[in-house]
């Protein structure tokens, strides 16, 4: 099987000279390349009937590595499954616009926090409309950067109970209807507007196109169900990295080709890219 590291391997360090990375980058890099080398160490296992010697080497453990994260995706998933309310529930998509996508990659701790943060807030506002909902629900947010086709592409994924508490703490208040949540359009302008001021006091020294303040942003809402199959598909990528060894079928030294899933379509396609 191809892997990731044997791409990193001949083509990091020209990808190291030409990019500017931030330390977390860097890291990741020389973790995938070196995982299961000597660089981490190793030990050694000896059968105490025969005496045969086993050579291990040890693995990176950084959370980008497609090599390291097994376990992890199933301990979060255990934990949320416990957490799950047994109520319908909905699942929200937030999307930031392309206008602030290069801004977003060089200064990712700030906006991916305040894309968490006013996505959840902007959801919390409406349903504590009684027009809406007039209560407080569950919301589980999980940040997501990239596309099958491994575009950049931040956006957040909310799993929102389809009710939620009183004011008073009870009792508990079931969504007015069992499609439909609250406006997304209205959400979308409430998103924007504080998308805006996280901007403005986040980064006040980056101007950001005034056009994308004016424009619509992209918010999806749609009926989740009970949010176990929405949990199941969201514990895929809280820890799962960009791409995987599985999904690399050619490496040719240069040109690299791989298979995704067309989320339009639902069908498998391939593309060939070059290493860089």
């Amino acid at each position: 099987m191809i892997e990731v590291a044997d791409i990193l391997r001949p083509h990091g360090a020209a990808y190291r000279a030409s990019h500017a990375l931030l330390a977390s980058q860097q890291r990741a890099l020389r973790d995938i390349e070196n995982c299961r080398t000597a660089f981490f160490g190793g030990h050694v296992a000896q059968c105490d009937h025969c005496g045969h010697l086993r050579y291990a080497y040890h693995s990176c453990r950084n959370r980008h590595c497609p090599k390291c994260h097994g376990e992890q995706d199933d301990s979060w998933l255990e934990r949320q499954q416990s957490l799950l309310l047994p109520v319908p529930h909905f699942l929200l998509t937030f999307t930031l616009p392309a206008e602030l996508r290069s801004l977003a990659f060089g200064h990712q701790k700030n906006v991916y926090g305040a894309l968490l943060r006013c996505a959840a807030q902007s959801v919390l506002k409406l349903t504590a409309d009684p027009r809406w909902l007039g209560a407080t629900p569950t919301v589980l947010g999980v940040l997501h950067t990239w596309t099958r086709a491994m575009l950049y592409h931040p956006h957040v994924h909310l799993l929102v109970s389809a009710g939620g508490l009183a004011a008073d703490g009870q009792p508990w208040i079931a969504a007015k209807h069992p499609a439909f949540l609250v406006p997304v359009r209205a959400l979308s302008v409430v998103f924007r507007a504080k998308m805006r001021d996280a901007f403005h006091a986040l980064l006040p020294d980056v101007q950001a196109p005034s056009r994308v303040w004016l424009k619509l942003w992209v918010v999806h809402c749609q009926h989740a169900g009970a949010g176990t199959k929405v949990l199941e598909y969201l514990a895929r990528y809280v820890f799962r990295v960009a791409i995987t060894n599985s999904r690399i079928e050619a490496f040719e030294h240069g040109p690299i080709t791989f298979r995704y899933r067309d989320n339009r379509t639902q069908q498998m396609r391939r593309v060939c890219l070059p290493a860089e």
